[in-house]
């Protein structure tokens, strides 16, 4: 068995991060930390954008230096689906955001998901998409300022939010018209 390269061990890192960002998150929401909720909400908040950081670093680094393993096509959208709705959820108990937010944004990665599995059995690897990308952002941005809360404003947060859902929606739409010939096989 070969060693686990540098790609791998950062999206190995973004997973185990989630444990200490739902820690601070939840826990100084609910007061584990004492009264100033804003120290823990601010280290998630660092935890989270590190963690979104080594999404960008790792696929970099596995094109470049041609590090794509078969681990990494399969760990690493994983882990990031696993770090963005954990937020989301975790936003949910804290009152940030609307379920049916999360519901449409987490239901687009199970329909994506499911996709790329049937395209996946017919040979077919489907690429992201710059709607995607821009998607990512958004959410990235919308769960960083749904963290961070009071101090900026809420209007501000709406607008970001409902950019980043219908960019879901556009990147969800786009995903299928241009891949709709796998469904055929």
């Amino acid at each position: 068995m070969s060693k686990m390269n540098l790609p791998n061990k950062l999206t190995i890192f973004r997973v185990i991060l989630i444990v200490p960002f739902l820690i601070l998150l939840l826990g100084g929401n609910a007061g584990w930390f004492g009264d100033n909720t804003m120290i823990p909400r601010l280290t998630a908040l660092g935890i989270f954008i590190i963690a979104s950081l080594t999404d960008l670093l790792d696929g970099k680094i596995a094109r470049k230096y041609n590090l794509v393993t078969n681990f990494g096509k399969f760990m690493d959208p994983l882990a990031d689906k696993l770090l963005v709705c954990s937020a989301l959820i975790a936003l949910i108990e804290m009152g940030r955001i609307p379920s049916l937010v999360v519901i449409v944004i987490i239901a687009r990665e199970f329909i994506i998901s499911g996709f790329r599995l049937v395209a996946s059995d017919n040979g077919v690897v489907i690429a992201a998409s710059y709607w995607g990308k821009f998607k990512t952002t958004f959410q990235m941005l919308m769960v960083c300022m749904m963290i961070v809360g009071e101090p900026i404003p809420g209007l501000l947060t709406d607008i970001v939010m409902w950019i980043a859902v219908i960019l879901t929606v556009i990147s969800l739409v786009d995903y299928l018209a241009k891949n709709k010939d796998v469904m055929k096989a």
